[in-house]
């Protein structure tokens, strides 16, 4: 399993101090394709074959040199300034204070202003119109000060920024001219798994290169909060970094992806990179370039996955769904009534078969729209209605969904309650609420204690909020659950347990004998 640690995301990559530096592990562009009326300075693809979209024409793989001398003056190097937080500041021993900060004085020096560091970084974009509008990454362009694109003909222009999208990770900027190269998304034709493509980009600062390769995958789902409403083309034309915003053309010049991910241990290019496909990219682009806010549907809730789970809960191995692992308070589902725990299956009418499915499906709604949620609640179907908000900006996402910091354990004290599957449970009593800080609007079993051969993972404090698919309301429910599974020849049992770091769910292990 790729652990999301590995996926570079980023183009201002590689931010140093005082020098250009290189940037992103990632690529974007649009597609050459000819519109209805021809625009000056609109670059114009080459005809492919009558039904044959992505056949490669004679000669082809012999040399993409054509392709690269027809697409490369849309593609554009992009160099960003911007400021990062001082590292830590010089200190000075003083006897008898210790550790003492030393002040900066102007340019950096001791008793300047700390008003950050200067560091660069650089991208790719390609030019989408011939009066300078250009597609890039978000991440290439975030919190950027100043903007520089290079064309390829060496003219170096300023660029301001037009609109940025975190949760697809594009933006479009904008230079001043007219009569400029520039290409075209490719709408109609939908590339296969074994198509060839080029990528065109700025790798390590060197300027226009180009890669060659195939679509080594379609609808790629690659985890992670930054980029949930895409499914990504996977290529192993070469990307690097640096390469973030550029295009990756079909072999005749149209533009199918722009690249925003690879997957490495290194660091470097292993053959397998990410575009976010033309089919999204354009639609958000466009809407950028009018000066929309792209604002998407909003639950309130933190979801998960229900493959891990399912087996442990007893469910069938055909159940599909999204479990909600928490509920944010005062949000649309919470008003509505949706609660942690609960596995969301339909909405609007329509299965739910994942949690990316639910995320993206919610993201197409509109503040405002009414959305039927469908759940699976206490083994028992039931339909909600939620009044969709709008979905906060990723910082705010970050922000309010960050670990809390676990508080200190409780003081020792004798195990209350019953012991059962390794656990010491007891009932929510208004003293144990006060001995382990628990809210009051939190309802479910309290773990006081773990017996012999129970699981250490858990700890005084933490509260079972569900046992199997329904609600702990008590001891009993939690046993009644054991039952149930070993019953069913289950050798774990489904929990969701609230701990200091927030919800979890949990697959306990069944000891032989309580």
């Amino acid at each position: 399993m790729m652990k999301r640690k590995e996926f570079i995301l980023g183009a201002a990559v590689g931010l140093t101090f005082a020098a250009a530096a290189t940037a992103g592990g990632v690529i974007q562009w649009p597609g050459a394709h000819a519109e209805p009326a021809r625009a000056v300075g609109q670059l114009i693809p080459s005809a492919g074959a009558a039904g044959l979209a992505f056949a490669p024409p004679q000669g082809a793989p012999l040399s993409f040199a054509d392709i690269f001398a027809q697409v490369a003056p849309a593609v554009v190097q992009i160099d960003v300034k911007t400021r990062v937080q001082r590292s830590r500041p010089a200190t000075i021993t003083i006897p008898g204070l210790g550790a003492v900060p030393i002040p900066r004085g102007p340019g950096g020096n001791p008793g300047a202003d700390d008003e950050g560091e200067t560091a660069m970084g650089a991208g790719s974009g390609f030019l989408i119109s011939a009066d300078g509008f250009i597609v890039t990454n978000n991440h290439v362009i975030e919190n950027a000060e100043e903007i520089t694109v290079k064309l390829s003909d060496g003219r170096e222009l300023p660029a301001r920024l037009i609109g940025r999208d975190e949760a697809t990770d594009l933006a479009v900027i904008k230079v001043s001219g007219g009569a400029l190269p520039f290409v075209s998304f490719e709408e109609q034709a939908e590339p296969r798994v074994g198509d060839w493509v080029v990528a065109v980009g700025n790798p390590f600062g060197l300027g226009g290169t180009a890669t060659a390769g195939i679509v080594s995958a379609k609808s790629r789902d690659i985890g992670g909060t930054d980029n949930p409403y895409t499914d990504f083309l996977q290529i192993d034309a070469a990307i690097n970094r640096g390469n973030s915003g550029g295009p990756t053309f079909d072999i005749y010049g149209r533009v199918i992806g722009v690249n925003s991910a690879i997957f490495s241990p290194t660091g470097g290019s292993v053959g397998i990179g990410f575009a976010i496909p033309a089919s999204l990219a354009k639609p958000i682009t466009d809407r950028l370039m009018r000066g929309e806010t792209i604002e998407r549907g909003y639950l309130g809730v933190e979801i998960g996955d229900l493959d891990p789970w399912r087996a442990s809960m007893g469910l069938p191995d055909t159940a599909r769904g999204a479990f909600i692992n928490n509920v944010t308070a005062g949000g649309p589902a919470d008003r509505a009534g949706l609660q942690a725990g609960d596995i969301v299956v339909g909405l609007n009418g329509t299965a739910i078969v994942s949690s990316s499915d639910l995320t993206r499906r919610v993201g197409q709604a509109k503040a405002g729209d009414t959305l039927r949620i469908e759940i699976l609640r206490n083994n028992r179907r039931q339909t909600l209605n939620v009044r969709s908000g709008t979905r906060p900006s990723q910082a705010d996402l970050l922000a309010s969904n960050g670990a809390a910091e676990p508080d200190a354990p409780p003081a020792a004290a004798t195990p209350a309650g019953q012991v059962v599957a390794g656990l010491n449970l007891a009932a929510l009593t208004p003293a144990l609420r006060q001995r382990y800080d628990i809210p009051t609007d939190v309802d479910g079993v309290v773990v006081t204690g773990v017996a012999a051969g129970g699981d250490r993972r858990f700890q005084p404090g933490f509260v079972v909020l569900r046992a199997g698919t329904a609600q702990a309301q008590s001891v009993a429910d939690v046993q009644a659950a054991v039952a149930a599974s070993r019953q069913a020849g289950r050798d774990n049992v489904f929990l969701l347990v609230r701990t200091p770091e927030g919800n979890r769910p949990v697959a306990l292990e069944l000891p032989k004998a309580d």
